[in-house]
């Protein structure tokens, strides 16, 4: 069991890392064309309401492949950036083959069915996805927080 504290999913993690490195870069990265800086601001302030950020290999490797979409020389902060938050994070494995037997894998794949099978309310889940939100939250209500609603907040 993961100490207590928050999983993100990819595309959080994605703008945690952009943001991180330069908030100037989060409206030219293709994958966050709809983030401005006050989200990632918005995604700090919650961040910081849980003692630990927790991350799957799955998450890593998704927001890996999504950082190597931009090119140099952002490319290479990005990089160094995520390498430094992946030693601040707590990585949390679980096998290809638990997570795949997971209901929610033919619909959100493996990385989404991961964290479903991770998430609790001791270690909820941060999302934007709606529908990895409605999974999660079938887990339990203090599973899942939907950043959605506190970007519309501002």
């Amino acid at each position: 069991m993961p100490t207590p504290g928050v999983f993100i999913d990819t595309n959080l993690l994605l703008l945690l890392v952009v943001g991180s490195t330069d908030k100037a870069i989060i409206p030219k990265h293709k994958r966050l064309k709809g983030y401005t800086a006050e989200d990632y601001d918005t995604l700090l302030d919650l961040l910081d309401l849980f003692p630990q950020v927790l991350v799957t290999p799955h998450t890593l490797a998704e927001t890996s492949n999504l950082l190597a979409q931009h090119k140099d020389p952002e490319r290479a902060r990005l990089f160094g950036q995520l390498r430094f938050l992946i030693h601040e994070c707590e990585e949390v494995a679980i096998a290809g083959t638990v997570a795949s037997n997971n209901s929610a894998f033919p619909r959100l794949g493996l990385t989404d069915a991961a964290l479903l099978e991770l998430v609790a309310p001791e270690t909820p889940l941060l999302t934007v996805d709606w529908g990895l939100f409605q999974q999660a939250m079938a887990i339990g209500a203090d599973a899942a927080v939907n950043f959605t609603d506190f970007r519309e907040l501002d």
